[in-house]
């Protein structure tokens, strides 16, 4: 159980790094949103989880408020990120391209559907 725990908490801890560099290093709203809210999600669950089974395997403890804790952060981290791409959207932040060419499919579906 204790190999379980530790490699719980290094995914866990390897996935909230990786999501705060990919926050510093990405261009725009979108790729940090994705940086953010995909990564932290994995690791926070992950430190949960492996915090979970190790009050469980060493104490026999059932930590209601822990199961909470990950339900609630797989429910919101999602839902939130869609509303901060969504604002951003509205607000007319184009996504970046490597090329300089911006392509916003979203933006393009909505004109075609206003043209039919």
């Amino acid at each position: 159980m204790d190999i379980i725990v530790i490699l719980l908490l290094i995914i866990g801890t390897f996935f909230v790094l990786s999501a705060s560099i990919g926050v510093i290093r990405f261009p725009d709203v979108y790729t940090r949103l994705h940086a953010s809210t995909k990564a932290a999600t994995l690791g926070i669950a992950g430190i949960m989880i492996g915090a979970f089974i190790f009050l469980y395997a060493e104490h026999g403890i059932v930590s209601g408020k822990l199961i909470l804790g990950i339900i609630f952060v797989l429910l919101t981290a999602p839902v939130s990120a869609h509303m901060i791409g969504r604002a951003a959207h509205s607000s007319g932040i184009k996504p970046w391209s490597h090329d300089g060419k911006t392509r916003d499919a979203y933006a393009d579906s909505l004109e075609e559907k206003n043209q039919q």
